[in-house]
């Protein structure tokens, strides 16, 4: 299951799995596009692995990595909660 973490400004949308058996996190990023329909790329957590960039410049994952890098300890925190909503209480 995927649940959702943060939209950004650019309308870039990123979600993560639960916790998998391996102790990874997926996270995943998609933005919308007029011409591609929608750009994407996969991360993993804790290591930071990157997979399946599609439609991303080098400067977009290197934005997007930022963001991952700094909320990833939240990422994982939501991951073993059932996401923000069952980490939150809400």
């Amino acid at each position: 299951m995927m649940y959702p973490f943060m939209t950004l400004d650019d309308e870039a949308e990123i979600v993560h799995s639960e916790f998998l058996p391996d102790e990874r996190v997926k996270v995943y990023v998609e933005k919308p596009d007029e011409k591609d329909c929608f750009h994407h790329m996969t991360c993993y957590l804790p290591d930071y692995s990157v997979e399946e960039i599609y439609g991303f410049s080098d400067a977009e994952v290197n934005k997007y990595m930022d963001v991952i890098r700094s909320t990833a300890h939240l990422i994982i925190e939501f991951s073993k909660e059932g996401g923000f909503d069952n980490a939150s209480g809400l």
